[in-house]
C-alpha cells in the first residue's frame, strides 16, 4: 500500500485518507480523487480530461465542477512551506503537483488482497442486545486465546450465531488483519463454501483451487473467520478448515455448528440453553429477572408490547413459559411478542397445548421439537397474508428488499400494500429480521425460520411457482445490474447486487436441476456472467457456464446466449487452468456466434482474446496476424482506442518475433496515443491497462536494444501503475514479465529477490497457477544466478508444468536458461539435450528473439567439452549469435556474444582478434556500465589491454635482435 508525504500532510489513496500530523483532514471525495491523480504523478502534467474521468468516471460534468473542486483542494491544503505552491495550473490544459514528493510502501508484499479501505471486518450490525451470555463470552474468548479452532455447538435456535458474533464484534481491533463473517446458511452446495470465504473477504481468484488461494492468503495474515451454520455443509468446511489452519499460523476461526466440525486440533464449547428459574411455588418478579431466559423475554416482550412488566402475579407464569421453551432463545423470541395478543396466561395455555406436535418427532435432540413446535405456534397465529408471505419469501437464499419482496410474493392484481403491511408484522414477531446499511433496508429470514418455511411452502403446492418467479425476478434485476454497472461507482453497485449472488446460485440450482426449467436456467446463467467478472468468482464461472453448455441444454441457447457463454467459458478456462486448446475452441466458436450476429463488440472481444491465446501459445505468428483483423475491424467500425491499443498486441508480437525496431515504433505510438477509458466497460475490453502493460514490453525491447538503465527506469515506472491499479494480472504482468527479469538479465539478485518474494505470495494468494508456475522459473533463475544447484530441479518442474498446459511463451528462453545451468554444475550433456530442446522450441513457434541468446549457451556447453575439433564448431556458433543479434538489433544479445567470443579467442590466445570484436560493441552502450554484462566486458577489455600492453613490450626488437622485458 503506497503513501504520499508531502509538506505536514500523508496521503494514502487506498484507504481514501488524508492526514494532517494526527488529525484527519476533512476533503470531498471528488477533491481527494484529484489530489491523488497528481500526486501519483509528481512534476506531470495531468489534462483537465483526465482529471474529470477520474474524479467522476460514471458522470458527464461541465469543467467547471473541475475547477471548483481544485479551488476547495487548495483551500484545504493552504500555502505550502517557504512560500512554495502545492498545485501549479497549465493554463487550459490542466494540472501538476509541484511540490516534493515523498513515496513510501506501507507494506512489504507487493500486493495484497483487493483493497478493502479502512474495512477490517463485515459483521452486521445488531438492533437488539444480547441477553444472558456475558460468561459464554468469556469463556470461548479465552479458549480462543489458546486455540485456533473452536466451534460452538447446539441446537438450533439456542444463540449460536448472536454469541459468535458478540464475541467476534469483541475481538474486531485485537486482530491485526480484522474479523470476517461468513454466512453459510446460504450455501446449499458444499463445493461453494470456500467460494462463499473469498468472496466475503474480497479476495480475487484466478484458479480452480479456491481453497488454496484462501490459504496463502492466511499464510501470513491474523484475522479471525468466523463460519456460521456448518452443519449442512459440515464435510466440506472441515478440509477448508484444514487447509486453513495448515497454512496460517496467526489464523484463528470461530465456527457455529449443530455439530463438532471434527478435525484435529477443534476445541467445542457446547452451548447451553439460557437458564430458567426452577418451579417453585412462589417467584417474586426480582429473583425471575435474574434468570436469562426471563430477562429475554420480558426485553423482548416490552419492545413489541411497550406496556408489558414483570410483576409478582405474572413472573411464576412467565418462568413457566421459558421452561416450556426449553430456555431457546429464538423460542423465546418467537413467543415473547404474542403478549399484543394474548395474556400471559393465555400464552402459556396455548404452548401447553402444542404437546401433541412434540410426540410425532423422533430421534432427534428435544429441544429441536421445541423449537418446531414454537415455529407451528408462531405460523398457527399469524393472518393468512402473513403466512403467505412468509412461506413465499423463504425462496430467498440471502437478504432481499422490500421491493423483491414484493416482485415474487405478490400475485398479479394484488395490492403491493399488503405484501408491505405483512413484512411490517413478520419483523414485528421476530419471524424476519432487519438490516438496515447506507443503501436502503433489507430483509432475512434466520435460517431455523427459513427452513421452516420451506417446508411449509412445499406442502403449499407452490414451490415451483414461487422459485420460477423469483428465477424471474433475479432475471431482471441481472439486467438492470448489468447496465447499472457502466454509471454507478463500484462500491455503490456492489453494496446493492453483490448481496444476490446466494439467490442467483440457488436459482440456478434449481432451474437446471432436473430440467425443471431449462429456458430460465440458460438465461439466468448467461445474465450472472457479470456478477461473476465483477465478483471475481472466475472458477464459479468456468463451472457455471460449463453445465449451461451441455449438450442437452443446446436447444434453450440462441445465438447470442451461445456467443457470450462461450467468451465467459474461453475467457474463465485460459484464466483458470491455462491456455488449453479448449479455450482457443470456446473463443473461435464465440465469433463464429458473433460474426453471424453482426456483433462488433464481440467481435472485437473475441479476436483480442484469441490473440491473446495465441500470445501465451508462443504462436507470435498467428497472434500478429489476429492483431492485424482487429485492427481492420476497429478501424471500419471507427473505434479510435481500439485501434490504437491494437499497436499493443502488434508490438507484443513483433517483440518475440525478434523485429526490435518495429516493435518499438508500435508501442511508442500506442502510449503516445492512449487516452485513459471512461467507462469501466472500456476498461474491462482490454483486461489490463493497455498502456502500462506496452510499457512493460516496451522495457524489455529496450534493454534487448542495448539500454539497461532506462528499462530499469521504465519497467520501474510499470510496475509502480500496476501496484497503483490493484488489478491482480497487471501486477503479475508488471513483475513476472517486466521488472524481475530485468532485474536478473542485470544482475540485480538483491531487487530479483525483493520482487520474488512478493509475487510468490501474490500468485499463491489469488491461487493463479500459470502465473505460479512462471514466478518459479524466475525463483529458480535467481537460485541458479546464486550458486544454487536446487533452481535446476525447479525451473524444469515448472517449464513441464507450463508445457503441459499449452503455455509456451518465453519458455525456449527458460529452457535455455536450465541449459545454462546444467552445464555450469558439470552436466554437459544434458545441457545440450536441453539446449537443442530450446532451439527446437524457439524455431517451431516463431519465437526468436532469445535465438541469439540460445545459441551462445550451445556454444559455450560445446566449449566444456574436450574433443577435438570442437574449438571450430563453438567459434562458429558464437559469430552466428552476434550475426542474428546484429540483424534484430539486439545489442545486449550481442555484447553477451561478443564477451564469450571474446574469451574462447583469448584461451586460444588470439587477444588482438578478441579486443577487435568486442571493444566496438561496447563502445555503443551510452548507458548501463555499472550492470552485470557491461561490468564483465569491461574487466575483459581492461584485461585485454593490459595482455596487449605485455606483448607488446615482449616482442623482440627489431634492431638489436633480442625481447625486451616488462
Amino acid at each position: 500500500m503506497l503513501s504520499y508525504s508531502f509538506g505536514p500532510y500523508v496521503l494514502v489513496p487506498d484507504r481514501q485518507s488524508l492526514t494532517r500530523g494526527q488529525a484527519t483532514v476533512r476533503i470531498g471525495s471528488r477533491a481527494l480523487e484529484i489530489l491523488a491523480a497528481l500526486i501519483e504523478r509528481p512534476g506531470e502534467l495531468v489534462g483537465k480530461a483526465e482529471l474529470v474521468s477520474r474524479a467522476w468516471p460514471d458522470t458527464f460534468v461541465e469543467e467547471s465542477n473541475l475547477k471548483v473542486n481544485v479551488a476547495a483542494l487548495r483551500r484545504v491544503l493552504g500555502d505550502a512551506p517557504d512560500g512554495m505552491q502545492y498545485i501549479a495550473t497549465v493554463s487550459g490544459r490542466g494540472y501538476r503537483f509541484v511540490f516534493p514528493v515523498r513515496i513510501s510502501e506501507r507494506s512489504g508484499a507487493v500486493v495484497t488482497a483487493k483493497s478493502q479501505g479502512a474495512r477490517t471486518n463485515n459483521l452486521p450490525v445488531s438492533t437488539t442486545r444480547l441477553v444472558g451470555r456475558g460468561e459464554a463470552i468469556d469463556a470461548v474468548q479465552c479458549v480462543l486465546e489458546t486455540s485456533r479452532l473452536l466451534t460452538i455447538v447446539g441446537p438450533g435456535g439456542v444463540g449460536k450465531t448472536r454469541l459468535a458474533l458478540a464475541i467476534a464484534d469483541r475481538l474486531k481491533e485485537a486482530y491485526e488483519h480484522g474479523v470476517w463473517f461468513v454466512d453459510l446458511a446460504t450455501v446449499n452446495d458444499a463445493a461453494l463454501v470456500p467460494t462463499s470465504i473469498v468472496t466475503t473477504m474480497g479476495l480475487r481468484v484466478h484458479s480452480a483451487n479456491i481453497t488454496g488461494a484462501i490459504a496463502a492468503f492466511a499464510a501470513d495474515r491474523e484475522f479471525i473467520l468466523v463460519l456460521d451454520n456448518c452443519e449442512h455443509v459440515i464435510e466440506a468446511v472441515a478440509a477448508c478448515v484444514d487447509a486453513l489452519l495448515a497454512a496460517g499460523a496467526r489464523l484463528r476461526i470461530l465456527a457455529t455448528s449443530r455439530e463438532p466440525i471434527r478435525v484435529r486440533g477443534e476445541q467445542i464449547y457446547r452451548l447451553p440453553p439460557l437458564e430458567t428459574p426452577p418451579d417453585v411455588s412462589e417467584l417474586t418478579a426480582a429473583s425471575a429477572l435474574t434468570f436469562p431466559a426471563v430477562e429475554l423475554f420480558v426485553e423482548r416482550a416490552a419492545a413489541s408490547r411497550g406496556k408489558f412488566e414483570l410483576n409478582d402475579a405474572n413472573a411464576s407464569i412467565v418462568a413457566e413459559i421459558c421452561r416450556r421453551l426449553d430456555g431457546l432463545a429464538l423460542a423465546i423470541e418467537l413467543a415473547a411478542p404474542c403478549l399484543d395478543a394474548f395474556s400471559t396466561r393465555e400464552l402459556l395455555n396455548i404452548l401447553s397445548d402444542q404437546s401433541h406436535v412434540l410426540s410425532d418427532r423422533r430421534c432427534r435432540d428435544p429441544r429441536h421439537h421445541t423449537l418446531d413446535a414454537t415455529l407451528d405456534w408462531s405460523y398457527g397465529l399469524l393472518a393468512e397474508p402473513e403466512r403467505v408471505l412468509l412461506q413465499r419469501v423463504s425462496v430467498f437464499a440471502g437478504a432481499f428488499s422490500l421491493e423483491s419482496a414484493c416482485a415474487v410474493a405478490v400475485d398479479k392484481g394484488r395490492a403491493r400494500s399488503e405484501c408491505m403491511h405483512a413484512v411490517a408484522s413478520l419483523v414485528a414477531k421476530s419471524l424476519v429480521s432487519t438490516e438496515r446499511g447506507e443503501h436502503g433496508t433489507h430483509y432475512r429470514l434466520l435460517d431455523t425460520t427459513r427452513r421452516y418455511a420451506l417446508q411449509k411452502l412445499v406442502e403449499s403446492g407452490e414451490s415451483d411457482s414461487l422459485r420460477q418467479r423469483h428465477a424471474e425476478h433475479l432475471l431482471e434485476l441481472a439486467k438492470r445490474a448489468e447496465a447499472e454497472w457502466k454509471i454507478r461507482p463500484t462500491a455503490h453497485w456492489l453494496a446493492e447486487y453483490g448481496r444476490k449472488m446466494d439467490d442467483v446460485r440457488s436459482a440456478l440450482a434449481w432451474a437446471l436441476a432436473g430440467d425443471r426449467n431449462a429456458a430460465i436456467g440458460v438465461a439466468l446463467t448467461v445474465a450472472a456472467l457479470p456478477f461473476w467478472e465483477h465478483l471475481s468468482l472466475v472458477e464459479e464461472c468456468r463451472a457455471g457456464v460449463e453445465i449451461a453448455l451441455a449438450e442437452s441444454f443446446a436447444s434453450f441457447r440462441n445465438a447470442g446466449d451461445e456467443m457470450k457463454l462461450q467468451f465467459a467459458y474461453g475467457t474463465a478456462l485460459l484464466h483458470t487452468r491455462g491456455p488449453l486448446p479448449e479455450v482457443k475452441e470456446a473463443w473461435t466458436t464465440a465469433l463464429g456466434c458473433a460474426e453471424a450476429l453482426h456483433d462488433t463488440d464481440y467481435r472485437l472481444r473475441c479476436l483480442w482474446g484469441l490473440c491473446d491465446y495465441f500470445t501465451w501459445t508462443g504462436d507470435h505468428r498467428s497472434a500478429l496476424e489476429m492483431a492485424q483483423k482487429l485492427r481492420k475491424l476497429a478501424t471500419d467500425r471507427g473505434d479510435v482506442d481500439a485501434r490504437n491499443n491494437v499497436d499493443r498486441q502488434v508490438g507484443t508480437a513483433l517483440r518475440y518475433l525478434g523485429d526490435l525496431a518495429d516493435a518499438r515504433h508500435h508501442l511508442e505510438r500506442m502510449i503516445a496515443r492512449y487516452i485513459p477509458p471512461v467507462a469501466r466497460s472500456d476498461i474491462a475490453r482490454f483486461q489490463l491497462d493497455p498502456r502500462s502493460a506496452a510499457r512493460g514490453t516496451l522495457a524489455n525491447v529496450t534493454w534487448l536494444q542495448g539500454h539497461p538503465d532506462k528499462a530499469v527506469a521504465m519497467a520501474q515506472r510499470q510496475l509502480e501503475e500496476a501496484r497503483a491499479a490493484q488489478h491482480a494480472l497487471a501486477l503479475c504482468n508488471a513483475v513476472v514479465h517486466t521488472t524481475c527479469p530485468i532485474a536478473l538479465l542485470t544482475g540485480d539478485l538483491a531487487t530479483a529477490e525483493r520482487l520474488i518474494v512478493g509475487i510468490e505470495a501474490h500468485v499463491a494468494e489469488h491461487a493463479m497457477t500459470v502465473w505460479s508456475a512462471m514466478s518459479r522459473c524466475l525463483r529458480a533463475e535467481w537460485l541458479m544466478q546464486s550458486g544454487d544447484a536446487s533452481g535446476l530441479a525447479m525451473l524444469r518442474g515448472a517449464i513441464d508444468e507450463l508445457l503441459a498446459v499449452h503455455f509456451r511463451m518465453r519458455c525456449p528462453f527458460y529452457i535455455g536458461v536450465y541449459a545454462a545451468g546444467l552445464g555450469d554444475h558439470g552436466d554437459v550433456d544434458a545441457g545440450r539435450m536441453a539446449i537443442d530442446e530450446a532451439i527446437a522450441l524457439s524455431a517451431s513457434t516463431g519465437e526468436i528473439w532469445c535465438m541469439p541468446e540460445l545459441l551462445r549457451i550451445k556454444a559455450d556447453l560445446l566449449a566444456m567439452e574436450s574433443v577435438n575439433g570442437t574449438a571450430q564448431a563453438t567459434e562458429a556458433l558464437y559469430v552466428q549469435a552476434l550475426d542474428l543479434a546484429r540483424r534484430q538489433g539486439a545489442l545486449s544479445w550481442e555484447l553477451r556474444a561478443a564477451t564469450a567470443l571474446s574469451e574462447h579467442w583469448l584461451r586460444a590466445d588470439q587477444g588482438g582478434m578478441a579486443a577487435k570484436v568486442l571493444a566496438p560493441v561496447y563502445g555503443r552502450f551510452n548507458d548501463g556500465f555499472a550492470t552485470r554484462d557491461l561490468l564483465k566486458a569491461r574487466k575483459l577489455l581492461d584485461l585485454l589491454g593490459e595482455l596487449g600492453e605485455r606483448r607488446a613490450v615482449a616482442r623482440p626488437d627489431a634492431r638489436r635482435g633480442r625481447p625486451t622485458h616488462p
